[in-house]
Parts: structure tokens; C-alpha cells; sequence
């Protein structure tokens, strides 16, 4: 279906780049926020995995904060332009490989599925979750990350953004609500809300947090230690 391939068939390689040329100063608050969450959680020893990282570009954001970092895309055109945009940081790599189907040999300290990513790659069952967590190292830890109720304006700005650029098709606005995005030619954005957080954590086994950043984001961290 489309829709499940959306950003390996559409939204990809340049098309995909532009999406973070934004002229929203709100919207270049968030993509921040986010990183700069994440690098202050670090030590600066972690081997990192990225899921669902596009062109790499928060994978070159925290190549300078971590031991070594590899990213996961499943668009071709995607990882080879994010081969290129990561040449000149050596402890960074950018590999096609679906989020579905990981083959890693060695196991991480820290996952990173962020940007609403739960939604673009539809991470929902809990058998997908605990492949995930099979990638970390025991006292590792998986970071997901959606967006705040509190954002919605901005998103649903910079959604419109996206589609004058010709990135996205025209937005469906009787559609377009209570948190979802929807766009004429197909795409659909959901969010997640803390509940659905709670709840992937609660499942998951481990112990979790829940954790606003910015009123943009909604962070879900996994800790790979059982819960007491």
C-alpha cells in the first residue's frame, strides 16, 4: 500500500531535505528540543541506532556526543544522500534496512525512533517493540518520541508548509483533526498520545518514563532493566 511506503516512494532523498527547511522559527524550536533532549541524556561512550533516520540528519546532530552512531532508513535514495551528507563524520554510518526486519550482529546502548516516528514506520505491536528492545544492550535504552497535543498549530503549520512546497499533497482539512493529518493524495499522519506512551511501556516489561520536552514533544524512554 502506499501509505506504508509513503516516504520511501515520495517523501524521500531531496524532497525529504526540504522538509527541514522550514521558515517556522517555532518548528526549528522543536527539531532542537529534540535533539538537544537526547544529547544531554548521553555520556558520550553510547553506541547509537537510529530508526527510521532519513538522510542522517540527526544522526550527524549527535555523531559529535556519542562513541558511534548508525542509521537505519528504508528508502535507497534516502541512504545514499545521507552517505553523502555524513562524510565527514567517521564515527557515523547511514544503512537501508526496514525497521521490521533488523539484522544487526551487535547490540546498542541507546535506540532512537524520534519525530513521531511510532506513526511513519507504524511501530505499534508489541512483537515489533520487543525486537527492538532485543537490540539493546542490557541497561540500554530506547527512546520514542511523538508530538505534544500542545503543538498541534505548529504542526498542522508546518504541514501546510510542506504541502505549498509540493512535498506533501494538499491537506484534506475536514479530515485533518484531533491530532491526525491527512492530505488528498493519501498520506496520513496519527500522534500518540501519553496513554498510548504508558501503555507501549507497560508492555514493553521494563521500566519507562514519560516525558514532555519543549510543549512539542512527548518522549517515551525504555530503560532495559526489569521493572520492579
Amino acid at each position: 500500500m502506499m501509505e506504508n511506503n509513503y516516504y520511501a516512494q515520495k517523501l524521500n532523498s531531496q524532497k525529504l531535505f526540504k522538509v527541514y527547511e522550514t521558515k517556522i522559527p517555532r518548528v526549528k524550536q522543536y527539531l532542537d528540543a529534540e535533539i538537544s533532549f537526547v544529547r544531554d541524556n548521553m555520556t558520550g561512550s553510547e553506541r547509537v541506532l537510529e530508526l527510521g533516520a532519513g538522510y542522517g540528519r540527526i544522526v550527524k546532530e549527535l555523531a559529535g556526543d556519542c562513541k558511534s552512531i548508525v542509521g537505519i532508513d528504508i528508502s535507497n535514495e534516502n541512504v545514499s544522500l545521507g552517505k553523502e551528507y555524513l562524510k565527514d563524520s567517521p564515527n557515523a554510518e547511514i544503512i537501508t534496512m526496514d525497521v521490521n526486519n533488523l539484522t544487526f550482529q551487535e547490540k546498542f546502548d541507546t535506540i532512537l525512533c524520534l519525530q513521531n516516528g511510532l506513526s511513519s514506520m507504524k511501530i505499534t505491536s508489541p512483537d515489533l517493540i520487543e525486537k527492538i528492545l532485543k537490540m539493546v544492550v542490557s541497561g540500554g535504552k530506547v527512546y520514542f518520541s511523538t508530538y505534544s497535543e500542545k503543538f498541534w498549530e505548529y504542526r498542522l503549520m508546518w504541514f501546510k508548509e510542506q504541502a505549498e512546497k509540493g512535498l506533501l499533497g494538499e491537506l484534506d482539512l475536514d479530515k485533518t483533526k484531533d491530532g491526525v493529518i491527512v492530505c488528498k493524495d493519501g498520506f496520513k499522519a496519527i500522534m500518540h498520545t501519553p496513554k498510548d506512551l504508558e501503555m507501549i511501556g507497560y508492555l514493553s516489561g521494563y521500566e519507562y518514563q514519560i516525558q514532555e520536552v519543549d510543549e512539542s514533544s512527548v518522549f517515551l524512554i525504555i530503560h532495559k532493566t526489569l521493572s520492579l
